[in-house]
């Protein structure tokens, strides 16, 4: 039996703790090995994983916060005025 990469997608995460059935493991793991976007996905999602559960805290630099608010407000308003324009306001 073959899956799709849709199924593979559903069952990343029971992959990644280890839950799967025998059966369907196989099944993923034969996918994994010649799908790059699955394996890359993969990859991807257990980066996240392993960032999550990083308990580590990192100090922001000075003023990055006010830096990212500004950058915010500047793309909201950039973007409403694109929209204005494209709508003919």
């Amino acid at each position: 039996m073959v899956i799709e990469c849709k199924h593979v997608w559903n069952y990343l995460s029971d992959y990644l703790d280890d839950s799967l059935s025998p059966e369907i493991k196989e099944l993923v793991q034969r996918h994994l090995e010649h799908c790059e976007i699955c394996s890359a996905i993969l990859d991807s999602t257990r980066n996240i994983v392993v960032l999550t559960a990083d308990d580590r805290v990192f100090e922001l630099p000075i003023g990055y916060s006010e830096r990212l608010h500004a950058r915010l407000a500047q793309e909201i308003e950039s973007n409403e005025a694109r929209t204005r324009k494209d709508s003919g306001d």
